[in-house]
């Protein structure tokens, strides 16, 4: 059956390296953080300056102040840190991530992404996805495989506004985990029962083992 919610950020969180400073973004990629790290030290990272932090806080412990990307309050580990905001881009533009854990629109097997507007959208800002795009050593991507109408958000070229080009290393939908090649996704693990014809009816590319 497909991948929870939670289950895809067990999964992409398997993917993360001893030691690594990790970037988790609004929305789906948060949930990562209440995943246990194992005997790995992973060092989480939010754009608002807090870096060190671990799961959201349990009801009645939380300290307002304290908030990750998506506004939920969160814990400290021991040794983290609060820094000014343009001191958290500094380590963002140097190179500083090792990843970039980001929600998205549609994804590309060209490795572009769009997660900043929608179709017909006024307005909008990129915010610091872009920033987090060019700068992370890798990108990997969490989002629904399908659009509430069905739509693929999986494709061969992206048709909403480009937030970065040639930058994803991974997805993971509820489906399973994939990695673009260029021309396609290449199938790295897949949920318990879903089948890899599944996976190809519900993307608009080719997809491979």
């Amino acid at each position: 059956m497909p991948w929870s919610r939670p289950q895809m950020a067990e999964r992409l969180a398997r993917e993360f390296q001893d030691g690594w400073i990790v970037n988790l973004g609004v929305g789906m990629p948060t949930l990562i953080a209440d995943v246990p790290f194992g005997d790995r030290e992973i060092t989480y990272h939010s754009e608002n300056g807090v870096i060190g932090y671990g799961p959201v806080a349990a009801p009645g412990q939380e300290d307002l102040q304290l908030v990750n990307a998506s506004g939920q309050n969160v814990t400290l580990l021991p040794g983290a840190a609060i820094v000014h905001h343009a001191d958290s881009f500094a380590l963002i533009r140097g190179g500083r991530m090792d990843v970039t854990v980001m929600g998205a629109y549609e994804a590309a097997a060209n490795g572009d992404f769009a997660n900043w507007k929608v179709k017909g959208a006024k307005g909008g800002g990129i915010g610091g996805a872009m920033d987090l795009a060019a700068s992370a050593k890798r990108v990997y991507l969490m989002l629904e495989h399908r659009t509430r109408d069905g739509t693929p958000r999986l494709m061969a070229r992206c048709s909403l506004p480009i937030t970065a080009r040639g930058v994803v290393t991974l997805v993971v939908t509820e489906l399973g985990l994939f990695a673009p090649t260029g021309e396609a996704f290449a199938v790295r693990d897949l949920a318990p029962g879903v089948t890899l014809d599944e996976v190809r009816a519900a993307t608009a590319c080719p997809v491979v083992e």
